[in-house]
């Protein structure tokens, strides 16, 4: 059985890198709502996000975040809110939980990384609050270390 917590690539320091920069630190982060937290884990320049509005056709996707700026209050509100939201269970255990990150493929100073989330998180009336997305990050090698220089993301899981 996988262990949620566990980095899968121990021997392969590029990989571990992105992993622990989109796992651990991305969760506890996104938890504490506390962008200082990941702000150094993006490019900023030429950063772009796309919201895939969890629609497989790429014509409803959105160019939601032309700037990091952008992408960061975002980020920020949906932290905010989740923050203020009542939980049956523990939430970083339940996110742990319900993310997979496997899939790094690398070619010299660029990474397109596979983040899946397929689960959900029990609240206090019963309800499940469901995370069931998936995400892929660009990646690059930036001044010496692995960087977020954009994303597709909010995409089906599994598409169509």
């Amino acid at each position: 059985m996988r262990d949620p917590f566990k980095n899968p690539f121990p021997s392969d320091s590029a990989r571990h890198a992105i992993w622990e920069m989109l796992v651990p630190r991305d969760i506890d982060a996104f938890l504490a709502a506390d962008w200082s937290m990941v702000e150094h884990d993006f490019a900023e320049e030429g950063f772009i996000g796309i919201d895939g509005r969890k629609e497989v056709s790429p014509d409803k996707w959105r160019l939601a975040f032309p700037t990091l700026s952008a992408y960061r209050q975002e980020w920020l509100r949906q932290a905010e809110d989740f923050a203020k939201q009542s939980f049956a269970e523990d939430a970083r255990t339940a996110i742990f939980t319900t993310t997979t990150l496997e899939d790094i493929e690398i070619e010299g100073d660029m990474a397109l990384v596979r983040k899946k989330f397929d689960g959900g998180i029990s609240k206090p009336d019963g309800t499940r609050d469901v995370m069931q997305w998936q995400t892929l990050y660009y990646c690059r090698l930036h001044e010496g270390r692995w960087k977020i220089s954009g994303f597709t993301g909010y995409l089906p899981n599994p598409m169509g």
